[in-house]
């Protein structure tokens, strides 16, 4: 059964690793590099379908391919033109407010909003929907990603 340590572990990591990328954006080799470790670390694309809808896309606002998810996060793929490189701005910090969490065997559901943070401080809240599968390893790994801005 998943325990919520492991489910704010994963969402500390996949912050603390935006923040990461954010920091190499001026170093597009090492910052390609660390991005898709920090795929293949927090998606379970090698092992299941993912569906990921991420918050700032218009024209391809479903993904289900690492590459497509890679091209979100830090832009620099022709087929995606509109991807700017999300994680690519400097973000001073990342936190989650979870207002429900569904655990099932080796499975859990989070809802709720992250917030991001820049560091001219302005924050930026969005809703987000995380799924978590187990790995093979043991590891939780997202295999539903959905981010959207607030109805206003």
């Amino acid at each position: 059964m998943i325990k919520n340590e492991e489910v704010l572990k994963i969402q500390k990591s996949w912050a603390d690793n935006i923040i990461l990328l954010g920091s190499l954006k001026d170093k597009r080799s090492e910052c390609e590099h660390q991005a898709t470790k920090f795929i293949e670390l927090h998606y379970a694309y090698e092992f299941t379908n993912v569906l990921f809808k991420p918050t700032k896309a218009k024209e391809h606002p479903f993904r289900f391919t690492k590459d497509a998810t890679l091209s979100y996060f830090i832009g620099g793929n022709n087929d995606y033109p509109e991807d700017l490189g999300f994680a690519l701005t400097p973000w001073k910090s990342i936190h989650f407010d979870n207002k429900k969490i569904i655990y099932e065997q080796e499975r859990a559901t989070s809802m709720g909003h992250y917030y991001f943070t820049d560091f001219t401080n302005t924050e930026i809240k969005a809703e987000v929907t995380f799924g978590y599968i187990r790995s093979g390893e043991g590891n939780l790994k997202i295999n539903l990603h959905h981010s959207s801005i607030p109805y206003f």
